[in-house]
């Protein structure tokens, strides 16, 4: 087992990319080969030696792999960009790109999170204590696909776009969402345990379960009745019908 343990060496105030914080990344290293490792403070080259006190307990592959971050990480870009397995435990707030691209493993956020956490997600599991940004679980400008498989979790709310372009996986919010969760849809499970507004337009496939109020309703959806879920009934709705989407709306 290999425990990694990062602290900032001082305030951070200009954004940091650092996509090398990775179990995958740090799997077998010392403490130099981590320090020596590339990041990004502005449009300025440096490592994570220069940004971060880091300490390494042990030895393993990337499964065995844990990194314990504490402190206030929320300049912090592209934590855990493509991590394959292994753990990260962040206690704090983050910027950016969390989780982006992740296969396996899991990140744990004790804070709040910023814009595209689990952006383009494939796989894993990501759980955010606090609230999270925009474009939650979607893709990036251009990108056809967002989320396609993994789980999200957020136990507190979650700001507009929520899933968008989404393929696959599932997204729960313990909160409220912001406007437009799931918009371009095109598989995968959205639930939403708050409020949120005109949720799920041009969506094509994918399923939205909306256990509290919904503001305003897209005028793109057909209603097919009720249909109990899980021993809940719901008003159930299919749509987006203007895209012949076959997505499926649940509100409580």
């Amino acid at each position: 087992m290999q425990t990694v343990t990062i602290k900032p060496k001082k305030e951070i105030k200009i954004s940091v990319e650092a996509e090398n914080i990775s179990p995958d990344k740090f799997a077998g290293k010392s403490e130099k080969d981590i320090q020596s490792l590339e990041a990004y403070l502005g449009n300025h080259k440096t490592t994570l030696g220069e940004l971060f006190s880091i300490k390494v307990e042990g030895r393993g592959a990337a499964a065995d792999t844990k990194i314990v971050m504490e402190g206030n990480f929320s300049r912090v870009k592209r934590i855990g960009e493509g991590m394959s397995a292994g753990l990260i435990m962040i206690k704090g707030n983050v910027d950016m790109h969390l989780g982006t691209k992740m296969s396996g493993g899991k990140i744990t956020l004790s804070g709040n999170a910023d814009s595209w956490a689990g952006r383009e997600m494939k796989g894993g599991e990501l759980i955010i204590e606090g609230s999270a940004g925009y474009y939650l679980g979607a893709g990036y400008r251009g990108e056809t696909c967002g989320m396609r498989g993994g789980k999200i979790t957020v136990m507190g709310s979650a700001l507009d776009f929520l899933g968008e372009h989404m393929c696959g996986g599932e997204i729960i919010v313990k909160g409220n969402a912001g406007i437009l969760a799931g918009i371009s849809n095109n598989g995968g499970k959205i639930v939403i345990e708050g409020n949120t507004s005109r949720p799920g337009s041009e969506m094509a496939k994918g399923t939205i379960i909306i256990n509290g109020a919904v503001a305003e309703m897209m005028p793109v959806f057909k209603l097919e009745g009720t249909e109990a879920v899980d021993g809940v009934t719901y008003k159930k709705y299919t749509g987006d019908v203007i895209v012949g989407g076959k997505g499926v709306l649940y509100v409580k």
